[in-house]
């Protein structure tokens, strides 16, 4: 069955959706879009419907060019292990300087081995944005419950999600936000730099 996807319908008329989709539905878009992505397949020697299925299964659609890039970059290095990435810091926060890096949060599953192979793969390849490099930051989601470490923190307070598979790093960074306005995480600092502890543990 066919559904036209430039029609809304409310959700209780929408028909049931069968367990294993047929792979085959139809998209109606503008003819000058249409033009486009034809050329764009003719100069990738791909058919429309291989380069349409190509850009749909990428982690990055939908983002300009400088986060795409991060993203692809941070798929490439997981290897299928991608939980989400999230970038945060001085350019979240718009106080980019001069020497600013950017800041990304790259979220592996837990049996992707955090250490220096993932850093080593993505420096192959590495990725700026606007001519600033982008710093990658390789972690596991962290417990429920458990202190956040300084970065998962600073990523909850000004963090702008670029990439979440199932919204895992989305709910976890909400559950990070919702302990630290309680009051039960606070930021403190040394020698600048700012880190995370438990409300009633000591400086």
């Amino acid at each position: 069955m066919i559904y036209d996807t430039t029609q809304s319908a409310p959700l209780d008329d929408m028909p049931p959706v069968d367990d294993m989709p047929s792979g085959r539905f139809v998209l109606r878009i503008e003819p000058e879009l249409h033009a486009a992505l034809r050329h764009a397949a003719r100069d990738a020697g791909l058919s429309l419907n291989e380069l349409c299925a190509r850009k749909l299964a990428r982690p990055s659609g939908g983002l300009p060019d400088p986060a795409a890039e991060a993203v692809e970059q941070a798929a490439a290095v997981a290897e299928g292990g991608l939980l989400g990435v999230v970038a945060f810091g001085s350019w979240a926060r718009q106080e980019w300087a001069a020497g600013s890096d950017v800041d990304i949060l790259i979220v592996v599953a837990d049996d992707v081995p955090l250490g220096r192979a993932l850093y080593r793969r993505w420096d192959t390849n590495p990725v700026s944005w606007a001519h600033h490099p982008v710093e990658p930051h390789f972690v596991h989601l962290p417990e429920p419950g458990s202190p956040p470490s300084g970065l998962w923190a600073e990523a909850a307070v000004d963090g702008i999600v670029l990439f979440d598979r199932g919204l895992v790093v989305s709910r976890r960074l909400v559950e990070l936000r919702q302990e630290i306005a309680s009051g039960r995480f606070v930021r403190r600092r040394i020698h600048g730099q700012p880190y995370w502890v438990e409300a009633d543990r000591p400086a």
